[in-house]
């Protein structure tokens, strides 16, 4: 049977005091990675099923007036965001002019054959102190965005 000498006996609990704080910051670190390639791809996607809405020109018996388009459109791209649309808290964009939720128009979305951009500016806060140093502020930041021409629409 082998013995381990005495003086050695906490040498592993040493090792594994040094190597395990790196071992899991690296950890959270992809961890943390993973999330934001999920969020960009996850809102990718969102912004192309509210432009996919968009080119229809329908829109919600809900909203009245003329923010009903807009209103439809984004409430398209929140239902399949899974939530990272208000963790994104995005800018919005129509071919190229910026809109927030109180500024809007009933043409921002184009006439029946026009070529309609939605961009989506998003920002994700980077948590890991590891991270964070590669990022401005410590945010990172993307853009989405779906290019589609409207349908004929009434």
């Amino acid at each position: 049977m082998y013995s381990v000498p005495r003086r050695q006996s906490g040498a592993t609990f040493v090792e594994m005091a040094i190597i395990a704080p790196v071992f899991l910051l690296v950890l959270v670190a992809i961890i943390e990675l993973s999330m934001m390639f999920f969020a960009s791809l996850t809102m990718q996607y969102a912004v192309r099923e509210g432009a996919r809405f968009a080119i229809t020109g329908r829109s919600s018996e809900s909203a009245t007036g003329t923010q009903q388009r807009y209103a439809t459109v984004i409430a398209k791209i929140k239902d399949n965001s899974l939530g990272m649309y208000d963790r994104t808290s995005p800018q919005i964009s129509v071919n190229g002019t910026k809109y927030s939720t109180s500024t809007y128009n009933n043409g921002m979305f184009g006439a029946p054959g026009d070529i309609v951009v939605i961009q989506l500016d998003c920002s994700w806060p980077v948590t890991t102190p590891l991270l964070s140093s590669f990022f401005t502020n410590g945010v990172y930041r993307f853009a989405v965005a779906a290019t589609m021409r409207n349908e004929i629409f009434p």
